[in-house]
């Protein structure tokens, strides 16, 4: 599946961050990967995947983090929301909810 941008002019760090997550996506076909920037330093990032099935946040948080490992410092940096879920864990998911309806921000 491809990555969805939630903007029509995603800017550079988010191009980036983007670039990176397309090896994930190539590697786990059924993953949804959506992503936006909250505000001018703070990137969330959703993966909805069924191979994070049977798999621990910490688990699940170690085996896409290091898609991030080339990118450039500040700009994995801006990755402030990283939400990893199965499609089952979706619907009840806190953090998914956030994801669709963010708070606004202060900045």
């Amino acid at each position: 599946m491809a990555i969805k941008f939630r903007t029509s002019l995603p800017d550079p760090a988010l191009e980036q961050i983007g670039a990176a997550l397309k090896a994930y996506a190539a590697a786990h076909p059924q993953a949804e990967i959506e992503l936006y920037r909250q505000n001018n330093v703070s990137v969330r990032v959703r993966i909805i995947d069924p191979d994070f099935a049977g798999k621990g946040r910490r688990d699940r948080h170690r085996e896409v983090s290091a898609f991030f490992d080339e990118l450039p410092e500040e700009v994995e940096a801006d990755v402030t929301m990283l939400v990893l879920l199965t499609p089952e864990e979706k619907e009840r998911s806190l953090a998914n909810f956030e994801f669709d309806h963010p708070t606004p921000s202060r900045i």
